[in-house]
C-alpha cells in the first residue's frame, strides 16, 4: 500500500522545494503543482501531487498518528 504525506513548504528553488513533515525537512519535487511557500502539499514518492487546506493535512496527519 503507498499513501501520500502532508508537508509544508518551507523554501522553493524552480523546481524544488524543501518540505517540512513533523520537523523533518526533504527536498520534494514540486513540478506538477504550482505551491508557494507556506503551502500544504500531498507528497508520494518525493513528488507533491496536490495543494491542499492546512486543515485538510492537519486531519490527515492526526489519522495518520493513530495509525
Amino acid at each position: 500500500m503507498c499513501i501520500a504525506i502532508p508537508g509544508k513548504i518551507i523554501s522553493l528553488e524552480d523546481r524544488q522545494a524543501v518540505v517540512e513533515f513533523k520537523g523533518n525537512r526533504v527536498k520534494v519535487n514540486v513540478a506538477l503543482v504550482r505551491p508557494k511557500e507556506g503551502d500544504y502539499v500531498l507528497v508520494h514518492a518525493g513528488c507533491a501531487i496536490q495543494i491542499i487546506q492546512p486543515s485538510e493535512a492537519e486531519e490527515m496527519l492526526e489519522i495518520l498518528g493513530e495509525m
